[in-house]
């Protein structure tokens, strides 16, 4: 008797294997759209939380709290002391009370060492500053006006400054330079010991950017950019970029390290000051983006 081996003959298997492969092709491309979407809803909700803490923050105080801190000898100064920002006046409306409690406001944000003192607590990586999105490290370093190197979280949303350039309100007019006096105002929600009140959006609340996304940036050299929510070290130049954004090009558009932008396609979430979360494309009007980020401005902004 003749007995016959059933199986696959290898044109069979290939034909399988390519089927299947075809299929992986398919289906990996919607994986991905899934894993991307539910990232994006989640930063979506981190800017919820923070749109609750700023008028929590509010209801206590009567206004949002200040872009960041700066005085030196008791007069305004945009580089002096202590450079704590919005983000480390929120943390009790955050629920991080224990470590805002453990942060000395009264001295320079840097002060201390890496395991003891405000230093050694601007490292603790808070995920409601994080956007799922970022591969880049949570933490970075860089050097204080000491040149000693200070280790601080990342942070992936700037609060909104305005139109304006950020990097422009170190040199104050009428003064000389090296001193650097005077309180760097903004046309935005968010700038040198500010106090904005809701009052005080003439825009409306509803068509006021005061919180945007912004992914860590990279220069042409290589160098990157990290921004934080938690301080500008006092003394050190441009700091305050790292805090806050302006809102000159639509998200994705600029090249700056104050620009606003995100790994998500097509544009960028943003708070606004009613405590909405709207998503911005990047091929948005670039004046009415600029619209958007002052609050004051008196524009027309319809729907966008």
């Amino acid at each position: 008797m003749n007995h016959r081996r059933h199986g696959f003959t290898l044109i069979e298997l290939l034909v399988v294997i390519a089927i299947a492969a075809i299929l992986m092709a398919l289906l990996l491309p919607a994986v991905q759209q899934v894993r991307e979407a539910a990232r994006r809803a989640s930063c979506k909700n981190n800017l919820k939380q923070m749109g609750i803490a700023l008028h929590n923050y509010h209801d206590i105080h009567n206004y949002f709290p200040p872009g960041w801190i700066g005085v030196r000898e008791g007069i305004h100064d945009p580089e002096g002391e202590s450079g704590f920002a919005w983000g480390a006046f929120l943390l009790p409306q955050l629920e991080q009370s224990s470590l805002y409690d453990s942060l000395d406001f009264e001295l320079p944000a840097d002060s201390g060492t890496y395991e003891d003192g405000n230093r050694s607590l601007l490292k603790t990586v808070l995920k409601v500053w994080r956007c799922p999105s970022e591969s880049k490290p949570a933490l970075f370093e860089t050097n204080n006006r000491d040149n000693d190197p200070v280790t601080r979280c990342a942070a992936n949303y700037a609060a909104v400054f305005g139109t304006d350039e950020v990097h422009g309100c170190e040199e104050v007019p009428g003064t000389p330079p090296v001193t650097r006096r005077g309180q760097c105002k903004s046309d935005g929600s968010f700038f040198h010991n500010s106090k904005i009140r809701l009052a005080d959006f003439l825009d409306g609340t509803s068509n006021t950017l005061v919180i945007g996304e912004r992914t860590t940036f990279v220069e042409d050299d290589g160098h990157e950019f990290f921004g934080t929510a938690m301080c500008a070290l006092p003394g050190v130049e441009e700091e305050a970029a790292r805090l806050v954004g302006h809102a000159e090009h639509p998200p994705n558009q600029g090249s700056h390290p104050e620009d606003f932008g995100s790994l998500h396609v097509g544009g960028a979430q943003f708070l606004l000051a009613d405590g909405s979360v709207h998503f911005v494309g990047s091929n948005m009007d670039h004046a009415i983006f600029q619209a958007l980020g002052t609050r004051a401005g008196n524009e027309l902004v319809g729907e966008f």
